[in-house]
């Protein structure tokens, strides 16, 4: 076998239509369009849900059910690399995060994140910590307190 022998099987391959190419083809002059309306015009598209000008089924039936955002949790977050400007040792807590300016709002709590390396060995008293959080503060000699 070699390339330049190579086809399709019958059928395989189907012919476009030509339409609208004047004697011959049978789908002349409209094009196989129909005479009039919308989608007999070229650029012709119509939006999904769409139902002619009356009112769409996903907009007439009731919108009920249970949205779980008005309960979410939210935290204000600070990364380890943050965490450095403190001496060695200190006692880190949201009060202590909030005069220096780290946190503006508590919110829901405090979340410590990952980002960054911890340099100092820091006692840290926060809502949440994330779990690379805790290793590498562990890893520094540090202590974590969930409040």
């Amino acid at each position: 076998m070699k390339l330049n022998n190579m086809k399709y099987n019958d059928g395989a391959i189907k012919t476009k239509k030509r339409v609208g190419r004047g004697t011959g083809s049978g789908t002349g002059k409209t094009a196989g369009r129909g005479e009039n309306g919308q989608k007999s015009r070229s650029g012709y598209s119509r939006k999904a849900g769409f139902e002619g000008g009356q009112l769409p089924l996903y907009r007439r039936i009731p919108k009920r059910g249970f949205s779980n955002a008005r309960f979410k949790k939210e935290y204000a977050v600070v990364n380890l690399n943050d965490l450095n400007r403190f001496d060695e040792g200190m006692m880190i807590t949201p009060e202590v995060l909030k005069e220096c300016g780290l946190v503006k709002k508590e919110l829901n709590g405090i979340k410590i994140l990952a980002n960054g390396t911890l340099e100092k060995k820091l006692n840290i008293k926060a809502h949440k910590f994330s779990i690379k959080a805790k290793e590498k503060i562990e890893l520094v000699g540090g202590t974590i307190e969930v409040i």
